[in-house]
């Protein structure tokens, strides 16, 4: 069961929710329907399990040439292929289901175009293209258009907003993981930028170019009536902080430098969500 429960990758999971409860709670009108959420949630969840077992079945060969993922359940051989692949099926029509009936239509088609794009564009691209990341930065902006159209039916410029913030969130933290681990995706055939163009300047270039986008697009809650002004301090603080260790990285291409980057993304997400919901509440939203 531990190793099933690996495949799902539940550590990616959790951020995912996290951002779907975002767009969810920005969505929402009135009283917070709890229930409804709780749908979202668990639908949502299970999609991006079986999306994440899915993915772990079709690179099976690559991961097994990578040290980073060798002992994964499929390539270290605790999980059969075809025992994977049928458990991210049924996790994928169970979340799709879950979507459709408990929640409503269009959270449903967002989550089968996150799954959909995720899995037939983005993984195969990986080998193929450096470009991967780009494509593969549109379903993993997903999650929080899935919570608006959850809540409200439709989706609007606010829903966009956390869509794009998500969206540039994950250049610099999947450029640092790339260059981090260029030798194991070399090996194993992947693409990333950091392979094609070993000297990692373009790399750091691109940390630092959506490092610096992420900024004014961080504040743009404030203007349209989701958070007051207050909530443009910590979003400033937050995003000077993630923009100087982008610099760093992009000054000295260390791999210090780039798991710096990588540590400031993931103390960024969270504190900026933080941060909203409770200017948000401060509004009495």
């Amino acid at each position: 069961m531990n190793d099933y429960l690996a495949l799902t990758k539940p550590r990616i999971t959790w951020l995912i929710l996290m951002s779907t409860a975002i767009g969810y709670y920005f969505g929402h009108q009135g009283a917070l329907d709890w229930a409804l959420l709780l749908h979202c949630l668990m639908g949502t969840g299970l999609l991006a399990s079986g999306t994440a077992t899915l993915n772990q079945w079709y690179e099976r060969d690559a991961d097994a040439r990578m040290h980073r993922t060798g002992q994964r359940p499929i390539p270290a051989g605790r999980v059969a292929p075809l025992n994977a692949f049928l458990f991210g099926l049924a996790l994928i029509v169970a979340g799709a289901v879950e979507l459709a009936l408990a929640v409503n239509a269009l959270s449903a088609w967002i989550g089968f175009a996150t799954v959909a794009s995720y899995l037939c564009l983005y993984t195969p691209m990986k080998q193929r293209s450096w470009w991967s990341t780009t494509v593969g930065a549109f379903p993993g902006a997903m999650p929080p258009l899935i919570g608006f159209a959850a809540a409200r039916g439709e989706l609007t410029a606010e829903a966009w907003i956390l869509f794009a913030i998500i969206f540039l969130w994950q250049f610099p933290h999947f450029y640092a993981i790339a260059w981090m681990y260029r030798d194991d995706y070399a090996r194993a055939g992947i693409r990333m930028l950091p392979v094609v163009e070993p000297d990692g300047r373009s790399t750091s270039r691109q940390i630092m170019a959506f490092a610096l986008l992420l900024v004014p697009v961080s504040l743009l809650p404030a203007f349209f009536s989701m958070t007051s002004h207050w909530y443009l301090a910590p979003a400033l603080v937050l995003g000077g902080l993630f923009v100087r260790s982008a610099a760093r990285v992009a000054a000295d291409r260390t791999l210090l430098n780039a798991r710096g980057v990588l540590r400031a993304s993931v103390i960024y997400l969270p504190l900026l969500y933080l941060a909203l919901v409770l200017d948000s509440r401060f509004l009495g939203l």
